[in-house]
């Protein structure tokens, strides 16, 4: 896969993940791998690849990385960024799942967790949209963000 073919990926597909496993949404590293990845993908023959494939796309102006499902880091291409704003506007999801995480490399060899709270990455400019237009767009996969939302809360409750 081409870094060109990973930005077109997530652009096709609006909501893949970083390199977790889910049931319902692909993630960019088993793609660029072609395969199933047990363990680390940095141990996978495709890592160099899918390390670039990753760095690409948290280039992308129009992605934007969070902890969308399951609290592992989820790629959301722009298209469905108003959808998402009207979710956390109705309390479907949880200001933690949308602030950006941006990943900087150090020279050493370490990486960082740069994070944007929810909303103040968004655009001054988005659109808006009614909450049943932001269900029909997010189809299926709204029901794993909503279960991770609510249990989100409730243990941020009883800390």
């Amino acid at each position: 896969m081409t870094l060109k073919q990973a930005r077109a990926f997530v652009k096709q597909r609006g909501i893949v993940l970083h390199s977790a496993r889910h049931p319902k949404i692909p993630s960019v590293a088993e793609a660029v791998a072609g395969e199933a990845i047990s363990g680390s993908w940095w141990s996978h023959p495709a890592g160099k690849q899918i390390f670039r494939a990753l760095s690409a796309i948290d280039d992308d102006d129009d992605v934007v990385t969070c902890r969308l499902v399951a609290g592992k880091l989820t790629y959301v291409h722009r298209r469905l960024w108003p959808a998402l704003r009207t979710l956390a506007t109705a309390k479907l999801l949880s200001s933690r799942q949308l602030d950006r995480v941006q990943q900087e490399h150090l020279p050493s060899g370490k990486h960082i967790n740069r994070v944007t709270p929810y909303p103040k990455w968004l655009p001054k400019d988005l659109k808006t949209m009614s909450l049943g237009a932001a269900r029909k767009l997010l189809g299926g996969h709204l029901e794993s963000f909503e279960r991770f939302a609510r249990r989100g809360r409730a243990s941020h409750r009883d800390a």
